[in-house]
């Protein structure tokens, strides 16, 4: 979701572009990276202990070099604060583990209640961004709703039924591939029910 606003505020094709892609792809990807190879060094808790930094460290950038914080790694980054200070206070991997599955569930949980209470969080947020007919934000807010679902359930399966670096390899290396696709796979849906400024007014 937010790659789509924030590609934009980039200006793709810009001069600027390649510059500002890069700093965002190593705020959102640097930190799981560090984790990852935490964890295959020194295990877990210290794997944890050097995700939870490296987050630090990729929000104050993100602030001073982009000029802002995008929503979804504010909420992601308080997450790993939170269950990362969990899992090294009580020495217990299972709360690092459950927090995908708590933020997708969270994330999935506001879009549908969005949904039934007839506000369509996607177009509050990337109303300036995307232009789209009600029914197409709607459809939108519904598949993205269903994809963390999924992720909230991918993640539980994995963790319960692989072990803690093949967990870490995927939170790493399959998570974001995944997205990435799902999110190309919308294209399709954003082209059909893509409305003009002047059909807006």
């Amino acid at each position: 979701m937010s790659d789509q606003k924030e590609l934009s505020e980039a200006g793709v094709g810009n001069p600027g572009f390649d510059r500002k892609q890069a700093i965002k792809l190593a705020v959102e990807f640097g930190p799981l990276l560090v984790f990852f190879i935490g964890n295959s060094r020194y295990g877990i808790f210290a794997g944890t202990a050097a995700f939870m930094v490296a987050t630090v460290v990729a929000l104050i950038v993100s602030r001073t070099v982009l000029g802002r914080i995008a929503t979804m790694p504010l909420i992601t980054g308080v997450f790993v604060l939170v269950f990362g200070g969990l899992t090294l206070w009580m020495q217990d991997d299972h709360f690092i583990k459950i927090k995908p599955t708590i933020v997708n569930g969270l994330f999935a949980t506001i879009l549908f209640g969005g949904l039934l209470s007839g506000r369509l969080f996607l177009k509050i947020v990337f109303g300036d961004v995307m232009h789209l007919s009600e029914e197409g934000w709607r459809v939108l807010t519904l598949r993205w709703a269903l994809f963390f679902v999924f992720l909230a359930f991918l993640n539980e399966f994995v963790w319960r039924s692989f072990s803690t670096d093949t967990w870490v390899a995927f939170k790493v290396f399959g998570i974001m591939p995944i997205t990435f696709v799902f999110a190309l796979a919308q294209i399709g849906l954003l082209k059909k029910h893509e409305i003009s400024t002047s059909e807006q007014g």
